[in-house]
């Protein structure tokens, strides 16, 4: 079930991205910028997971019970969820950024900071799942979170200050889109804290497939959902 989940995800992943290449358009820098990072993003992810799914994206780690000595058994350990991770969203932000100072001047240092918290909370998720050392793997989690709150503040405070002189057509459309993104996000520290990365509660076929979807629609379905709202505030 795995490798099917896999594979059928990286072919969705390629053809919304192909999708979104096509159909997105480049009138002006917001357009262009958002057209590019969203249909690059799908297609990185479909990369690494024909890479997970042919195993170069997957090693096999202990378990917290081999590391007691109490049973020989091991957990896969889908590094390769990370390189997708590391490219992907920080592009996404940037492309969240973009449509909240639609018309205004691009602040470099909200979209820098939204990216530097980004690949911080990255970084260590993934020293998090890779850790065989129980306590140093939680300590990795929490600043994993940490850094997850300063992708929050960026998107909720800083960039919102900013979004609230654009027009109120904008406004709508940056508190959608960051109520999704922020949203769909949210699984994935919740997943990985239950996954046998973590507490192991749940079992390694599930997660990959919760991972999966939420993948597919923070990807996939919010870039359609992202040049949809381009486009309408372009005409408008």
């Amino acid at each position: 079930m795995t490798l099917t989940v896999l594979w059928l995800t990286a072919l969705i992943m390629f053809a919304g991205g192909t999708a979104l290449l096509l159909l997105g358009k480049r009138r002006n820098e917001t357009e262009g910028v958002m057209s590019l990072a969203h249909g690059i993003v799908p297609i990185i992810a479909g990369c690494l997971y024909v890479a997970m799914a042919t195993g170069q994206g997957a090693v096999l780690l202990p378990t917290d019970a081999t590391l007691a000595g109490a049973a020989s058994t091991t957990r896969i350990f889908w590094f390769g969820r990370y390189i997708d991770w590391v490219f992907t969203t920080p592009l996404l932000l940037v492309g969240l950024g973009f449509l909240g100072m639609f018309r205004g001047r691009k602040r470099a240092d909200l979209l820098l900071g939204a990216v530097a918290a980004d690949v911080i909370m990255i970084i260590t998720a993934f020293a998090f799942s890779a850790s065989e050392n129980v306590v140093s793997r939680w300590i990795w989690f929490v600043l994993s979170c940490v850094a997850f709150l300063g992708v929050y503040y960026v998107i909720w405070v800083s960039q919102l200050q900013a979004n609230r002189l654009e027009r109120p057509e904008v406004q709508a459309a940056y508190i959608r889109s960051a109520t999704i993104l922020s949203v769909l996000w949210m699984v994935y520290p919740i997943i990985l804290a239950l996954s046998p990365d973590g507490f192991g509660i749940v079992p390694d076929s599930a997660s990959v497939l919760i991972i999966a979807i939420t993948d597919v629609l923070a990807k996939v379905g919010f870039g359609f959902l992202s040049l949809s709202d381009d486009r309408k505030l372009t005409t408008v």
